[in-house]
């Protein structure tokens, strides 16, 4: 019992001194980032409760943020003021080149630990391939997203239609909405002629079937790893293993009402930094820089 009690108070005090800002005495307390893919108000609340499901399987507090945009995610694992955070295929592999960043687990989606990226177009305008693009407009989710911008737009490179990677050498105007359910209701309201997002973004942004007729696909990409929840550097190896241990228990049939606010995914898979090759090599090939 005594050895126990022993490390115990020596596993404490390495994860205060793991998490950034644990005043001497203070609780621990681990802050996890979310990348704000929807409306952050709503994300939020879904990641406040999850929070405090990962905080019980884990053993410490769990404080829940949501970044301002995708660069933002990654800062935050950089200068260490996050300790976890949700963190798309692309956004990963910049979080692990320039924070040294580690995947923890890959979310599983609609049963899948992969999916890709579609260009869709409203129906009415009789649009049936990404070459009738040209000289349209599109929006894009954020420069860092892998399904909203890295993807397509090396679909768009290899088909020779974008050129020196400007996506302005093909469409007439190019936009940023930040969010995948802002693109998807711009494309839907007419403000732009075709939207670049995951592949069940109209099944889950649109739940009006005479909505989701109105939305088409003309391009879809190869498969993409899966999203996923990454630590900063430093964090210790001890609390590392116990946040994974913890997201592998978080699961339907108990949490699936959570897991659907939050993010529309089913749970957790074990994850390695070698799953996101393949998206290693879609950045290198538009050049994406450290920012």
């Amino acid at each position: 019992m005594r050895a126990l009690v022993g490390c115990t108070v020596l596993l404490a005090l390495a994860v205060a001194l793991a998490v950034p800002g644990a005043a001497p005495g203070a609780e621990p307390t681990l802050h996890l980032v979310l990348t704000p893919s929807q409306k952050p108000t709503d994300l939020l609340a879904a990641g406040d409760e999850f929070g405090r499901v990962l905080g019980r399987l884990v053993g410490m507090p769990v404080r829940v943020t949501v970044a301002s945009d995708y660069a933002a995610v990654i800062e935050a694992l950089r200068n260490r003021t996050a300790d976890l955070a949700f963190v798309h295929p692309g956004g990963y592999v910049l979080a692990h080149r320039e924070a040294k960043a580690t995947i923890v687990a890959r979310n599983l989606w609609h049963g899948k630990s992969s999916f890709t990226s579609r260009i869709f177009v409203r129906k009415e305008s009789n649009i049936r391939s990404v070459e009738e693009l040209r000289g349209k407009t599109i929006a894009f989710v954020d420069p860092a997203s892998s399904s909203g911008y890295i993807y397509p737009m090396v679909l768009l490179v290899q088909r020779g239609l974008v050129k020196n990677r400007d996506p302005r050498t093909f469409f007439k105007e190019v936009v940023f909405s930040g969010a995948h359910d802002a693109s998807m209701r711009a494309l839907l309201n007419g403000h732009v002629d075709a939207i670049a997002s995951f592949d069940l973004a109209r099944e889950q942004y649109l739940k009006d079937p005479a909505e989701r007729e109105r939305i088409v696909v003309v391009a879809e990409t190869p498969e993409i790893p899966e999203a996923g929840i990454a630590a900063r550097d430093g964090l210790d190896p001890a609390l590392f293993a116990r946040v994974r241990a913890a997201l592998l228990q978080i699961k339907a049939p108990t949490y699936a009402s959570l897991l659907a606010r939050l993010y529309e995914i089913d749970g957790f898979a074990p994850a390695e930094d070698r799953d996101y090759d393949p998206v290693r090599a879609a950045i290198e090939l538009l050049g994406a820089r450290p920012r």
